[in-house]
């Protein structure tokens, strides 16, 4: 991503400062009562208004250049900042996907007059973007997808259905991925990307509630809706290798690992006051040990994009391995606590188990599921 890193990497002792900043920011929203910490809040908690104010403190559109209105930051720093979210269990949802995923895919495909035209909003927080990936029947084979996209010359008319499409309903925008040219047998070729703006009077976009009855996914639906001539993002079929170049960002990130995160520092913090056995002193041990490697394995991801490489063999891995841990966290704690999950009325560790009890199941499907990530591994390590 050309001009996005500073030519200086910052130092151990810049990022250690920064650290203490966004420690120090977080505690005090919580002391304000500005958000309840809970697990999945990447994915769950939305709030527009946080978003607003980390991004007054320069805490989006870190790595973004500074003439788009980015902060010109280094990887590294980014990723401080969004593990200290994480594990906060901060409401970082609504701005998630534009800051992760959309902004690095506009820079690197997008016109000049895309990049200004939705950059400063994302970095400014005030941009909200959805993904238009998965479809219908179509599970984890993203080559199958049936959307289509016809070019009228003035203009291109959408017809088609995207699911599980997170926060479309409180976005400005979505990146969708069509079939211009081409049949359905034809798989990951004639495929390109849009950038749709929301909301849209053909576009239907419908909540798929969840087991714990919020609507952070959704169903959106192109009821042949017509887009200008100039929302392809990038070039005419390739859209393939431009989503695949998306996904390292995806599946390489903290949030791989970090989902459950609130929940084993909450009981950390309850058995240091109370005191442990010898059989939590050992969970806690081995979940801690896990954490770790992961958080290894994931800033080595974020070196690896700090130098301008695509690293997404190792992204993979930290997607498969870290969204395995997250649900094997959550089993351990309610083995090993004696609590019950509850979601009122409960203590601190009851709704914080509640939270991850309820979303774990999808934590090994979101991003690819994990079997479709382990062939990406084998192919990238010549296994067959």
């Amino acid at each position: 991503m050309t001009g996005t890193l500073r030519a200086t990497p910052a130092s151990n002792t810049d990022l250690d400062r920064l650290r203490g900043d966004v420690r120090g920011f977080l505690a005090d929203e919580v002391d304000r009562g500005n958000f309840v910490p809970t697990c999945d809040s990447w994915m769950s908690g939305c709030d527009p208004d946080f978003s607003r104010r980390i991004a007054e403190r320069g805490w989006l559109g870190m790595t973004m250049p500074t003439e788009y209105g980015g902060h010109g930051r280094s990887p590294l720093e980014r990723f401080v900042v969004t593990e200290e979210m994480l594990a906060a269990g901060a409401p970082v949802a609504a701005h998630w996907i534009a800051d992760r995923q959309m902004a690095p895919s506009i820079l690197n495909h997008g016109t000049d007059e895309q990049k200004r035209r939705y950059i400063p909003g994302i970095a400014a927080g005030t941009t909200f973007f959805a993904i238009g990936m998965s479809e219908p029947d179509s599970g984890s084979d993203l080559a199958s997808i049936r959307t289509r996209a016809v070019d009228l010359g003035h203009a291109w008319r959408i017809s088609g259905t995207k699911v599980w499409t997170t926060q479309a309903h409180n976005s400005h925008a979505m990146v969708v991925l069509a079939r211009t040219d081409g049949q359905a047998g034809d798989r990951q070729q004639g495929l390109s990307q849009f950038i749709v703006d929301l909301p849209h009077p053909a576009i239907e976009i419908r909540p798929i509630r969840s087991i714990d009855g919020g609507a952070h996914f959704n169903e959106v639906i192109f009821h042949d809706a017509e887009i200008g001539a100039d929302a392809v993002l990038g070039q005419r079929g390739a859209g393939w290798a431009q989503v695949m170049g998306e996904l390292a960002f995806e599946r390489s990130g903290p949030e791989r690992y970090l989902s459950t995160m609130p929940l084993l520092r909450a009981w950390a913090d309850e058995l240091r006051r109370t005191g442990a056995t010898d059989a939590q002193r050992t969970v806690l041990g081995s979940l801690t040990a896990r954490a770790w490697a992961l958080r290894q394995m994931s800033w080595s991801v974020a070196g690896e994009l700090a130098a301008g490489r695509e690293p997404d063999v190792l992204a993979a891995m930290v997607k498969d391995i870290g969204s395995a841990f997250e649900g094997d966290l959550v089993e351990a704690i309610r083995a090993s606590s004696g609590t019950i999950s509850r979601r009122d009325g409960g203590d601190r560790i009851a709704t914080l188990l509640a939270s991850g009890v309820l979303h774990s199941p999808a934590f090994t499907l979101r991003g690819g599921t994990n079997e479709i990530l382990r062939g990406i591994v084998a192919r990238g390590l010549g296994i067959r």
